[in-house]
């Protein structure tokens, strides 16, 4: 197609390009309306092109915006395209991968993947063998330029390239890349290695095939002149120590001396490098490889933790007070709600040890609990990159602290006593990093230096740098534990009293580490705080006056987190006297549409659990909002599905969040929550809610539905014919959380349904069973469909014990964990209720029977005699001889523990 632009046309864009290169608003927002107009005409793209490839007369910078320009009218319009326009686009771009000037280039590179993006690189069958015969072009600018558009194509379509519908062009074109590690500029060199790198961790076959020469290329490379190459170097062998650790074990030793020189380099190299460490630890090999190397890697690791001079600028290390400067709203990150689950308490000590192992099996971590990562707390600072090597150095210090165990100390402890009391600021904050680094792994080892080592932190608390006294407060944080198990006096006090001083900081950064640091000392001390309430709410409630807009949010966490560490002890007028006053304020100031609202409703739902009947004055208008707010979620979205056009989906967030409040308060206010539900339409509004299409949303409806029937069943008890089959819907352990509160409501609502639960087991009972039969339910639901199975067969024994067989050994395995409490108790009443209308059923897995029996510390004196009662008709049954040889299975303990308890 050969296509020639108008002369008026051509101008016109080109002063549209220069404009929008203008920083002014204004300017920038007309040339937004003037483009979006052009976008009517079909031919406008042609200009665009046009610019880019063929009107050299013009600046680069100009060519290139025409080009970005281009890009995105693809991406938003590409499929209205006509096929002429699309076809002359590509020619042209692919004409320009020569050209001169590498912004031109890099700019037809661009447009190429995302033509290739958009419409399918099927639909472009001639692309890959073009660009692969340019790759042999005598002319460097072309065969760099087809590099470039290669690497992006890799980088984006990995897993299409390696497809039998393009005929797998990687078989061509991975012996082909590798050709070109040799090559005389450097450039191609980074481009060979980064293009291959994209098909490691997928274990691609066509690379599989070359594996070794990859690697004997790789090493080749290791020693190159130029930065970017040995950069893509290190981090194509981080990736083969995950996938292919056989091929590196020859060489691991050399590979290990390589990246301890890496991870010292002055440029990005070194965090590549530094992520080789943290790719190690997670292999079983790492301790025999590593251990002659530690003695030099620890030090290097530890100088990679300190600050660089550009750190500091960047995080303002040389301002000491910031708290009356405003937060600058970008700086505050988006928080996530994370919604309410009912979960178990384990049980303290009083399991006896487990019969077969089959206990233990399922202790492991729970699926659906997330696990922050510390490191990305320490330094929380938008303008620093969020992964650098100091956090890097850091986490890597960690997880093979968490290897070597207190193997690591001989090594660490000299370079902790030079480091942390070194009169430079940077070392010494480095150090203290350090040691909390340390802190998971090397607990144990630690335990005899932490009667200096915390007085110490404790003083480092009021270092006159801010950057010292914000790592002090992470660092602490990490010894907390310790810290509650040693008397009072000695180091809780000091330390909450320079901490709460902290959380008043001048220093911003500090003020929110303090906050933090306060949090996970809240989550560990519990109760032991009770004495020092009117001390911390003191603080607490000092720091509401003072904060900026961020550290606010983080306030509302902290206080959330005593009351849920406290509990009823916050109840007392004095306490609430202090804390609600500035709470409604906020609550009362701030507007419907406000996210900040998420984390102050996850606040109030903490104090309403933990104030009970002290809520009470400050429920009905907290009450009337939450309905108000889940009742604008559900019209809105209505009106989204109904008219898409005109109308904006709702943030869920707003009615996942009142519907948690409201759980709160429900179990908070408990029967006094009565006279709001009976004046308000809740009923209706979880009824919507619970099928919503949103998990989250069926999650916290779930929730409040079992603390509803909890609190005040008469209000719940019309709804069940509806609510109880969308429950039994929800028993799907793919959502393992709402399954997980759709499990709990059901035990809720059946012990207050007594016998008319019946017409609904046969919905609930047969996916139950399947939950506590598949190995991979996790913990917390594994517990949760245990208590109810339990429940249900209280209720309506005989229409549950006849499956009794089917699930009897994992509801033992799993309730042996948890702490004696009421859920527990109804659990196994309905267990021996079974038993009776089923004995046959139990009789295979009786010893999980025994070892269940035994798991509990105090049980009510009835439930006593039923447990007794079931032991000790076994051994008549099965007679003397037979019971002695069954006993002589049982672990030494287990025997010992059923002889006290229940004298059998």
């Amino acid at each position: 197609m050969s296509w020639e632009p108008q002369p008026d046309g051509l101008s016109q864009i080109i002063t549209l390009l220069k404009q929008s290169q203008s920083t002014d608003n204004m300017v920038q927002r007309a040339v937004q309306l003037k483009l979006e107009e052009l976008n009517q005409y079909p031919d406008f793209n042609n200009y665009l092109i046009y610019v880019l490839t063929k009107l050299t007369s013009e600046d680069e910078p100009t060519r290139s915006l025409s080009g970005l320009i281009l890009k995105n009218n693809i991406r938003i319009h590409g499929t209205e395209l006509q096929p002429a326009i699309i076809e002359y686009i590509k020619q042209e771009c692919l004409m320009a991968l020569g050209d001169p000037s590498p912004l031109i280039r890099a700019t037809a590179g661009i447009l190429i993947t995302t033509i290739a993006n958009k419409g399918g690189l099927q639909n472009w069958p001639e692309l890959l063998p073009t660009l692969c015969d340019m790759l042999d072009s005598q002319d460097y600018s072309v065969c760099e330029g087809a590099f470039g558009a290669l690497q992006k194509i890799c980088e984006d379509s990995a897993d299409v390239l390696d497809s039998s519908a393009l005929n797998r062009p990687l078989n061509i074109m991975i012996p082909k890349f590798l050709q070109f590690f040799r090559h005389s500029s450097p450039k191609i060199r980074s481009n060979a290695i980064a293009c291959i790198n994209q098909f490691i961790i997928n274990r691609t076959q066509a690379l599989m095939v070359h594996i070794d020469t990859f690697i004997e290329n790789l090493f080749h490379l290791s020693s190159d002149d130029d930065r970017e190459v040995r950069k893509n170097v290190c981090r194509g062998l981080v990736m083969l120590l995950d996938v292919r650790m056989d091929r590196l074990m020859p060489h691991m030793n050399s590979i290990i001396e390589y990246m301890l020189i890496r991870t010292q380099d002055s440029d990005e190299t070194s965090l590549e490098a530094c992520e080789f460490w943290l790719t190690l630890a997670e292999q079983s090999i790492c301790k025999e490889v590593l251990t002659p190397h530690l003695p030099r890697l620890v030090p290097v690791l530890v100088r990679g933790m300190k600050y660089s001079d550009i750190d500091i600028i960047i995080l303002k290390g040389d301002v000491e007070e910031d708290e009356m400067i405003p937060d600058r709203e970008e700086d505050i990150k988006p928080r996530f709600h994370k919604s309410r689950t009912h979960t178990q308490k384990p049980s303290v000590g009083g399991g006896a040890s487990g019969a077969d192992g089959a206990a233990r099996a399922m202790e492991g971590n729970d699926d659906d609990e997330d696990i922050d990562d510390p490191y990305d707390e320490m330094d929380d600072d938008s303008n620093l990159s969020d992964w650098n090597l100091r956090k890097c150095s850091a986490a890597a210090l960690d997880v093979l602290a968490n290897v070597f165990k207190d193997d690591f100390l001989p090594i660490l402890l000299p370079i902790l006593k030079e480091t942390l009391f070194h009169e430079e600021w940077v070392i010494k904050e480095s150090g203290i990093l350090a040691l909390g680094a340390i802190a998971e792994g090397c607990m144990n080892g630690m335990v005899p230096h932490l009667p200096e080592l915390i007085p110490y932190l404790i003083v480092c608390l009021s270092d006159k740098k801010a950057l010292v006294r914000s790592i002090t407060c992470w660092t602490l944080s990490r010894y907390a534990h310790w810290v509650v198990s040693q008397p009072h006096d000695q180091y809780l006090k000091p330390l909450m009293k320079e901490l709460l001083k902290r959380i008043l900081d001048a220093n911003k950064r500090v003020q929110e580490a303090a906050c933090s640091a306060f949090a996970t000392l809240e989550e560990e001390a519990c109760t032991e705080l009770v004495p020092y309430l009117g001390f911390i709410l003191d603080t607490l409630v000092f720091a509401f006056r003072k904060y900026q807009h961020k550290n606010l949010l983080i306030l509302y966490d902290a206080i959330g987190t005593l009351a849920d560490s406290v509990g009823h002890h916050l109840n007392k007028p004095e306490y609430i006297s202090m804390l609600m006053p500035p709470l409604i304020e906020k609550w009362n100031n701030l507007k419907d549409e406000d996210k900040d609202l998420f984390p102050l409703l996850e606040c109030l739902s903490s104090v309403a659990t933990a104030l009970h009947s002290g809520f009470l004055p400050y429920s009905e208008p907290v009450y009337r909002r939450c309905i108000s707010l889940i009742q604008q979620t559900l019209n809105q979205d209505l009106a989204s599905t109904t008219s898409p056009g005109q109308f904006e989906q709702p943030d869920k967030d707003f009615m996942i969040v009142a519907l948690d409040l409201l759980s709160g308060l429900a179990e908070g206010l408990d029967c006094y929550i009565e006279s709001l539900v009976s004046s308000s339409n809740i009923m209706q509004l979880l009824y919507q809610c619970m099928q919503d299409s949103m998990p989250e949303v069926r999650q916290s409806s779930f929730a409040l539905l079992g603390d509803l029937t909890k609190a005040c069943f008469q209000h719940v008890h019309p709804h069940i014919a509806d609510f109880l089959p969308i429950l039994g819907h929800n028993l799907n352990p793919e959502y393992i959380s709402v399954c997980n509160n759709a499990t709990w409501a059901i035990g809720e609502i059946s012990i207050k349904l007594m016998e008319d639960t019946k017409p609904y087991i046969p919905m609930v009972l047969a996916p139950l069973i399947e939950i506590i039969n598949n190995t991979n339910t996790p913990k917390t639901l594994l517990e949760n469909t245990a208590i109810t199975i339990g429940r249900l067969g209280l209720v309506c024994p005989v229409e549950v014990a006849p499956s009794l067989q089917q699930f009897v050994r994992q509801w033992c395995s799993s309730l042996r964990n948890i702490r004696d409490n009421e859920e527990k108790d109804s659990a196994f009443r309905g267990m021996c209720q079974m038993i009776t209308v089923n004995p046959v059923g139990v009789v295979p897995d009786f010893i999980f029977f025994c070892d269940a029996a035994a798991s509990w510390m105090t049980p009510k004196k009835d439930l006593h005699e039923m447990l007794q009662k079931i032991l000790h008709g076994f051994k008549m049954q099965v007679g003397e001889e037979n019971w002695a040889r069954f006993v002589e299975q049982f672990p030494p303990q287990l025997s010992e523990r059923l002889a006290v308890m229940y004298s059998i």
